[in-house]
């Protein structure tokens, strides 16, 4: 699980801005063009994980939570509210506005989804490497035919989170 904050500047000219939205509805390659100009202009960037053990003892939405929450640690200067796709992050003393499909409604909610997803992808490129045969450089670790044949061919890795139905069954039919 990888989340990414983004602190903006307040006025923002550049030509590439109407392409910024949701990071799901990009290509690849528009995603790291973007990345790199969000970089540069970014006033500040913090990115937070945590790893599929994280995921597994304490399910998806508190590791995501734990994911924003390591992600806006890192803001420097900090942040004065935070305004979040779709969710609240308890512990933060922060005014926090959740926003229903805020990856598609708010541009720097947009920007963070950007940075998150290009540096999920490129850690699934180093974790291929790491794990050969699952194919992860292609799929980036979701759920796709391809992912759950290897799954099925190789049995799961290290990595590979064990709540995730696929390779729970996988462990079940093992045990």
């Amino acid at each position: 699980m990888v989340a990414a904050a983004v602190i903006l500047p307040r006025r923002i000219n550049t030509p590439w801005q109407s392409l910024v939205k949701d990071s799901k509805q990009l290509s690849p390659a528009r995603r790291e063009l973007l990345f790199h100009h969000i970089r540069e202009i970014a006033v500040a960037v913090g990115i937070g994980s945590a790893d599929c053990e994280v995921v597994d003892a304490r399910g998806i939405i508190k590791a995501t939570q734990l994911a924003m929450k390591l992600a806006v640690e890192q803001l420097s200067p900090p942040p004065d509210t935070l305004l979040i796709d779709y969710m609240y992050l308890p512990g933060v003393k922060l005014p926090q506005k959740g926003i229903t499909n805020g990856d598609s409604l708010c541009f720097s909610i947009a920007c963070a989804s950007i940075i998150a997803k290009v540096t999920r992808d490129r850690l699934m490129m180093e974790l291929d490497k790491a794990y050969p045969g699952y194919g992860l450089a292609r799929h980036k670790g979701y759920g796709t035919r391809e992912h759950l044949d290897c799954l099925g061919q190789l049995g799961p890795s290290p990595i590979h989170r064990q709540s995730f139905k696929p390779v729970k069954d996988i462990i079940q039919r093992i045990v």
